[in-house]
């Protein structure tokens, strides 16, 4: 093990990182989590309610379950919140919740719907320590992350507070840091900003939310695997995943077990499918290890 955050140490190693969702947060849930077959779990409050005891239980309970099947103290855990990144001052006025999840002692956050780098901006503004200041200056105000949370997200992390405000800090930005960030291009308004919300120092990957991106194309069908290939949909994913290639950072698209090779050869690093498709994935690029 070299990294806190296995998602950094895998993409380091070349490989693809694959998820898992759907968690119930209790100190039992987490527990039963830490054996996941996921490289990393997301953990969905956008719509759910906002449980900040849950959640805190959760990951004392990924603790209690590990360490993972690949030796780590815990499964990353990325989180998404329910406020969207509209522009800086919706995330600003809700940069209470950001504060709140980063003290249980996560891994990252999933910004949703993402419509101006503006707000991206201070999306990641607010998840650093203004000591940490790769960025700073070139793209980047000083970090708004204040001192109270590092003791419990410390212990998560199985460091001394300390090594905890030293490592936790924005990757790849900063090659030693510990968190990921990444935003959701997935209403028509933000796929009209992909590019430069995408080039915001700090974010790790994006996602184009194709359930999302549906509705703001004016489709009132549920998503399916096949309508999401329909013709100006495909062209939002393809426009969001080249927006990820020129800002050098990585894209979440949906997998399944017949086609995960060929997106892996497409370039995609965060593929999204079930533990059928993460077994297919490992076995195309070589993977023998957890």
């Amino acid at each position: 093990m070299k990294r806190i955050n296995q998602i950094i140490e895998l993409l380091e190693a070349g490989q693809p990182v694959y998820w898992d969702g759907g968690r119930t947060l209790t100190y039992e849930g987490g527990v039963k989590s830490a054996q996941t077959h996921a490289d990393w779990l997301v953990i969905g409050i956008e719509h759910q309610p906002y449980d900040i005891a849950g959640l805190n239980a959760f990951m004392h309970g990924l603790v209690a379950g590990g360490p993972t099947r690949s030796g780590h103290r815990t499964p990353p855990v990325l989180v998404t919140l329910p406020f969207d990144g509209v522009d800086e001052y919706v995330v600003r006025n809700n940069a209470w919740m950001i504060k709140q999840v980063m003290a249980t002692g996560i891994h990252g956050i999933l910004l949703c719907h993402a419509e101006s780098p503006g707000a991206v901006k201070e999306f990641v503004e607010w998840v650093r320590f203004p000591f940490h200041t790769p960025g700073v200056g070139a793209g980047l105000n000083m970090g708004r992350r204040g001192s109270g949370g590092q003791d419990n997200a410390a212990q998560i992390w199985g460091l001394s507070t300390q090594d905890y405000l030293r490592k936790a800090d924005v990757w790849p930005l900063n090659p030693d840091g510990e968190i990921v960030l990444g935003i959701k291009i997935e209403n028509s308004r933000a796929l009209e900003n992909a590019e430069a919300s995408t080039a915001v120092p700090g974010i790790a990957f994006a996602e184009w939310g194709p359930s999302d991106m549906r509705m703001t194309f004016g489709y009132d069908t549920v998503r399916t695997r096949e309508n999401t290939e329909e013709g100006d949909l495909r062209a939002a994913r393809d426009r969001v995943f080249a927006a990820c290639k020129a800002a050098n950072i990585g894209f979440l698209d949906a997998v399944y077990p017949d086609d995960v090779a060929a997106k892996i050869d497409e370039g995609i690093t965060f593929p999204a499918g079930d533990e059928e498709s993460a077994r297919a994935g490992r076995l195309h690029t070589g993977r023998t290890f957890d």
